[in-house]
């Protein structure tokens, strides 16, 4: 769909594609031309990409391995450098969206990643662990991986009624808000679970609140914008991030960030 086509109506969004239940992977497929427009139904994923990629940190070593859980169409690539970039994901039709784009791509479910222990430097999980039902599974896998010392980030939606009003109700009425069925708020995390999870892995994690700078959002609904800065807020209620350091042996605590790598 053109830029032109999603601005002709200020704020509001036509429907496309099929009417599916709720979380439906299927939606994906509907939405395979949507990745890459500024002002398309995943114009949020690119805001959000661009606050993830501020959390990882500098590869450590040529080669490092970056595995990026649920990549979608690969809208992280433009935010790293340095790192050989994996996109993990379960749709086709987005994984060779993501491989247009420089993603080295992997069909695979997150709760059974085909890696070997340890080979992660990093692991990244966007928007991913609101959409899955088996989310143990899923951390536990992201600690078999991920080596010590390596970094998780990630960000996901709180199990609130904030969230399910703002991002469901509201949200996929408005541009810029997700895609209509997009999320099942039956699967919406709270912090204090996830934040457990990790720390049975050896991953204690930092989190914090995302929310979009309200002026440009402002700008974006009205039309004059393309891009929304996402910027940190106290409240987890909605969106939240976390970064977190894989415990290793000897070195870098639980949740100790690198000296080179951002905090939050």
């Amino acid at each position: 769909m053109s830029t032109a086509a999603r601005s002709s109506g200020v704020g509001r969004r036509p429907s496309i594609g099929s009417v599916r239940s709720r979380n439906d992977l299927g939606q994906y497929d509907d939405l395979a031309g949507e990745w890459w427009e500024p002002r398309g139904e995943f114009a949020a994923l690119h805001w959000l990409a661009e606050a993830r990629g501020r959390l990882v940190p500098p590869a450590p070593h040529e080669g490092a391995l970056l595995l990026d859980l649920g990549c979608g169409g690969g809208l992280l690539a433009p935010h790293l450098t340095g790192y050989r970039h994996v996109g993990v994901d379960l749709s086709e039709t987005a994984l060779a969206v993501a491989s247009d784009h420089g993603v080295e791509t992997v069909r695979a479910d997150v709760a059974d990643l085909p890696f070997d222990d340890e080979a992660a430097d990093v692991v990244v999980a966007g928007e991913i662990f609101e959409h899955i039902p088996h989310l143990s599974a899923t951390v536990a896998e992201i600690g078999r991986v991920l080596r010590p010392g390596g970094t998780l980030v990630f960000d996901t939606i709180n199990d609130t009624r904030f969230a399910r009003i703002s991002l469901v109700t509201l949200g996929e009425r408005l541009a810029g808000g997700p895609p209509r069925g997009c999320h099942d708020p039956g699967l919406f995390v709270a912090p204090e679970r996830l934040r457990a999870l990790c720390a049975e892995q050896g991953i204690e994690v930092r989190m914090r609140g995302l929310r979009p700078a309200a002026g440009q959002y402002l700008g974006f609904l009205a039309g004059r914008r393309s891009s929304v800065r996402m910027l940190p807020a106290r409240s987890l209620a909605g969106v939240y991030q976390g970064i977190g350091v894989k415990a290793s042996a000897a070195g870098t605590a639980p949740g100790e960030p690198s000296a080179e790598g951002p905090t939050l």
